[in-house]
């Protein structure tokens, strides 16, 4: 039966949707009055304080993908699922405190003017504008690719609706969770193969009546309108109200969720609700660290994302945005850190909701990426209060807070780095609506890429690793001296070269994605664990006995009948590890003749297998972990060995630059303008704060705010994780 009403959503829903786009455009109607030359409209005239730097931050780092790519983990994985958003800058937050002052002290309009600046290099600006707009532009996919199949699930199809083709498709993925359920040790060898099989075919069980890329088109649409009306200062405005929203979203399902398992399951409060949980859900998924079916989430895993993550973050053209546009050197770090860590305490409530939907909807749903639109659904729809329309708006506020300012960074390095090179005399108003046409591109080329790809986590690894290309000459260019033009460009081209042209450029060759030697996978491993029985794994042991009787009785039963379980009782249980895609991001694709890789072709495991180390036999998260360490150790081994056998830049344009990275934004816009004055005069006047004032590494001594905020920021990593292990361990035995 179709939806009552337009894509299934009530007249409340609507209106609450309608009233969102309506504030937040005329927030940037009213921001455009403050657009004066492009820095208001770039840098909102660097006039914020500490409560706008923070959910600006906030806004900037969240985004519905965020959410799906958690829901997503978790469903796939269980609660070691929620990593996929904490490991990625939840220790990095000391870190991020001593990083932030750089993009204030900097006192540039883009980050692509560092490159400009501390390498003497308008065509290295340039390339850096390149790279980064190639960046925002995955960012932005990701972002869209997420929405439109949360929303979509909002208006999922009933069975009896799905045309012939999506029938087939959802009758396979169904046999595939059956087998899935079944202990691998107890299959048949006909089950055992025809689970790989469809395991590898990965069948669709969701569709919807809503056209997915129409979807990406209307949202990247008004994306566009609302941003480029009233510049940073809008987005960053409106970043406070798409904060609450994006804080709403994260607890909206919560206690909606509890109710639900207590009226299904016979249970009583919360703390009722979370002894269900562990009742019904296997004890491995609950495992935070550990399980034996989370082949990507190792502890080297973690450990190479989170450091890659520290390397490429900086890089990032957003982080002049996010804390180049604070008042003052505190500002911009308060904000900064405070704004990551509401978001690392979003990202456990984005995990527990998806637990609780394990729990409510276990294996009914294929796609992990639907789940979230499917309880918003089944939990707020019943209810016609608008919470539906009131979830959407939540989505998309959590998708516009940060696409708007992604895609203002993008338009300002073209404008900036690109552009005006070009043009360099042109008025500023010019540069302003340069500025719009370039956003318009920008969203433009986005939502087309969102329509080609559909897979959300294998976007967000590629997005984490392509700031790599750059990472070496920017924290290399801020600590030391040594570094210098020609060895900058050798390793942002060498990486760039294995980032993008040869990962994207060698598939484009016929027969490459069905070459038989790139086909290769990982072994299909066998894994044994105990556990104590719980209620899913009562059901399933039962599942398997009946199997095996129904067998036995046309005599194709194999080895012994398994043995009757009971809850609480140990027992073992033997996991099969799927085959892996070695070399294509996006696994294998078995629909045709031949198998044929999809998405990128990793370039720098092509050269480890090569060269003898026999990838096939490495588990698929340690060859996951060779890319990360590639991209950590090669272009700053590459920069320091080039940087030693050429000349070094000229001391007076380095003494310069270092000399205003030590020079404190304080106080008002004129207080700044005279300490540089100083700096200028004598760029050394702050040599005596530096750890080694005689060589060529610029490591700053710190004081009691460093300290402070570094301490500070420890104990909230620390905070965080005993959080989520407290309610991850709420209601177990």
């Amino acid at each position: 039966m179709k939806p009552a009403s337009l894509w299934g959503l009530s007249s409340l829903d609507l209106v609450i949707i309608l009233i969102y786009f309506i504030v937040i455009i005329i927030i940037a109607f009213r921001a455009a009055r403050l657009v004066n030359n492009r820095e208001d409209y770039f840098m909102a005239g660097r006039r914020f304080g500490k409560l706008i730097q923070t959910f600006a931050a906030f806004g900037q780092a969240t985004s519905v993908e965020n959410v799906t790519t958690t829901t997503t983990m978790v469903n796939s994985n269980g609660a070691s699922g929620i990593w996929a958003m904490l490991a990625g800058g939840l220790i990095n937050l000391p870190v991020f405190w001593m990083t932030s002052i750089w993009y204030r002290r900097l006192r540039l309009l883009t980050l692509g003017d560092f490159f400009e600046e501390r390498y003497s290099s308008k065509k290295m600006a340039a390339f850096y504008a390149l790279c980064q707009t190639i960046f925002f532009v995955l960012i932005a996919a990701i972002g869209l690719v997420a929405m439109s199949k949360t929303v979509s699930a909002i208006a999922a199809k009933p069975v009896e609706e799905l045309n012939p083709v999506e029938k087939v498709s959802y009758y396979k993925a169904i046999e595939r969770e059956k087998l899935e359920a079944a202990d691998f040790a107890l299959l048949t060898a006909n089950q055992k193969t025809k689970l790989v099989e469809l395991q590898l075919l990965d069948p669709k069980k969701e569709y919807s009546y809503i056209d997915e890329n129409w979807l990406i088109v209307i949202v990247a649409f008004v994306t566009l309108l609302y941003a480029s009306i009233g510049g940073l200062a809008a987005a960053f405005m409106v970043d406070l109200i798409q904060g609450i929203f994006i804080i709403l979203l994260s607890i909206m399902l919560i206690p909606f969720a509890m109710a639900k398992i207590n009226v299904q399951f016979g249970s009583h409060g919360i703390l009722g609700s979370f002894e269900t949980m562990h009742k019904v859900l296997p004890a491995s998924f609950m495992e935070i660290w550990g399980s034996p079916s989370l082949i990507e989430f190792s502890w080297y895993w973690i450990a190479g994302f989170s450091i890659m993550i520290i390397l490429t973050t900086a890089v990032q053209a957003n982080q002049m945005t996010a804390c180049g546009s604070a008042k003052d050197d505190y500002t911009a770090r308060y904000g900064f850190v405070s704004g990551m860590l509401l978001k690392r305490y979003s990202s456990v409530m984005w995990g527990i909701v998806a637990l609780m939907t394990v729990v409510l909807y276990g294996g009914t749903i294929s796609d992990p990426d639907y789940v979230w639109g499917h309880a918003t659904r089944d939990l707020l729809g019943p209810l016609h209060l608008g919470l539906v329309g009131l979830m959407i708006a939540c989505l998309i506020a959590a998708l516009m807070a940060a696409k708007s300012a992604f895609m203002l960074t993008a338009a300002a390095l073209v404008t900036n780095n690109l552009y005006r090179p070009f043009r360099p005399n042109c008025t500023e108003n010019h540069y302003i609506w340069a500025g719009r046409i370039f956003s318009a591109l920008y969203m433009i080329v986005s939502a087309y890429i969102a329509m080609q790809s559909n897979g959300i986590f294998e976007l967000f690894k590629m997005t984490m690793m392509f700031n790599s290309i750059l990472a070496a000459a920017f924290w290399l260019g801020m600590l030391w001296r040594r570094s210098n033009p020609i060895s900058a460009w050798v390793s942002m081209v060498f990486m760039f070269i294995a980032t993008l042209i040869l990962p994207f450029g060698i598939p484009v060759f016929p027969g490459v994605r069905s070459s038989e030697y790139l086909c290769k996978t990982t072994q299909a491993i066998p894994v044994t664990r105990s556990y104590t029985a719980r209620e899913m794994d009562v059901k399933d042991r039962n599942l398997a006995i009946a199997s095996w009787n129904n067998l036995k009785a046309i005599g194709k039963a194999e080895g012994e009948k398994p043995l009757v379980i009971q809850t609480g009782q140990k027992f073992e249980k033997k996991v099969l590890l799927p085959k892996k895609s070695i070399f294509w991001s996006e696994g294998l694709d078995y629909a045709t003749e031949r198998p044929t890789g999809k998405g990128y072709l990793k370039v720098e495991l092509i050269a480890l297998d090569l060269m003898g180390w026999d990838l096939s036999k490495n588990s698929y998260s340690l060859n996951e972990t060779l890319t990360f360490l590639f991209r950590i150790i090669i272009p700053f081994l590459i920069l320091t060995l080039v940087a030693f056998f050429t000349k070094p830049q000229k001391k007076a344009i380095l003494d310069q630059f270092y000399g205003k990275m030590l020079t404190p934004v304080v106080g008002t816009h004129e207080d700044d303008d005279r300490e540089m004055l100083l700096t200028r005069t004598n760029p050394t006047r702050f040599n005596h704060l530096k750890i080694f004032p005689k060589s060529n590494w610029e490591f700053r001594i710190w004081n009691r705010e460093d300290w402070t905020g570094v301490i500070v920021s420890c104990f909230a990593v620390a905070s965080v994780v005993a959080l989520l292990v407290f309610i991850v361990s709420l209601g177990g035995a």
